[in-house]
């Protein structure tokens, strides 16, 4: 039940209709027994929506495209993390023991997200990784990997932004029509290719998905993409588009209200939602 004790936390960006994250938070705190609600706000402009957030009380608020670059302005503080990656997916609000002040801080979940995802069927530390796509997904999971010492290798359509990306990462790149000549332990794509409505697309060509052992997808809509139909075919362990948002979503939690929340409970919600939402 909503009263005047229930803690606010939500997700900002625009579009956020289709956001899966409200039913996984949610469905969290019910488990939990935790008097709190997860809403998403549709925002155009980040630095109001972070003020008035504040002011309104909130807790902590997932933030989506396209204001994850944008809204660290916007914030009194900055996790070292999220400054190096350059982008903000969570955001949590606390009073300043002193001053009695609201002060936000941002920190970015996603690159943990999609190693907790990988490590669930693979050892990270000494991997051969190729990354598919130079955006801000591509960024976070490329960082993350790095981190974790895995070898890296950057793929994409536009080369001079995947170069761009790749020298950042300190990694290798590989232009587009040389995949083929990859083999490695996993293989991630961070592009939308794939997404519905133009599910039979694929980012890489059908031949070269075997040179992986690993596969995933961060796509979820379908939630077996083509990508991870054709993987399935030639022997390879999969990782679907659910897992990578599910550990995000279980590290914002943690960081919100400093506890672990129920993953199984989570997912369970996630698929719930994503059915009701394709149908």
């Amino acid at each position: 039940m909503i009263n005047g004790t229930t803690r606010l936390y939500g997700i900002i960006g625009n579009p956020v209709r289709h956001s899966l994250s409200p039913a996984m938070h949610n469905a969290a705190f019910a488990a939990m027994g935790m008097n709190g609600v997860y809403i998403p706000m549709e925002v155009t402009d980040p630095a109001e929506a972070v003020a008035g957030l504040a002011a309104l009380g909130f807790v902590g608020v997932s933030v989506t495209v396209p204001h994850k670059e944008k809204v660290m302005a916007c914030l009194d503080e900055i996790d070292p993390v999220a400054r190096k990656i350059g982008a903000v997916n969570t955001i949590l609000f606390r009073n300043h023991p002193e001053s009695g002040k609201c002060i936000s801080r941002g920190f970015n979940t996603d690159w943990l997200g999609a190693n907790l995802a990988l490590a669930a069927v693979m050892k990270l530390a000494g991997s051969k990784v190729l990354v598919l796509g130079a955006g801000g997904a591509a960024k976070a999971v490329g960082f993350g990997l790095v981190e974790a010492g895995a070898e890296v290798i950057i793929t994409n359509r536009s080369e001079d932004r995947g170069r761009e990306l790749a020298q950042w990462l300190g990694c290798a790149f590989c232009p587009a029509g040389d995949v083929g000549g990859i083999a490695g332990s996993a293989l991630v794509n961070t592009t939308s290719v794939g997404m519905e409505p133009h599910i039979e697309v694929m980012p890489i060509d059908s031949a070269s998905v075997g040179h992986f052992q690993v596969v995933m997808d961060i796509v979820y809509a379908p939630l077996k993409t083509r990508l991870l139909q054709e993987a399935e075919g030639a022997g390879c362990t999969t990782v679907d588009g659910l897992s990578m948002l599910l550990y995000q979503g279980a590290a914002q939690f943690k960081i919100w209200t400093g506890k672990q929340p129920p993953q199984e409970v989570m997912r369970a919600a996630l698929l719930e939602e994503l059915a009701r939402s394709t149908t």
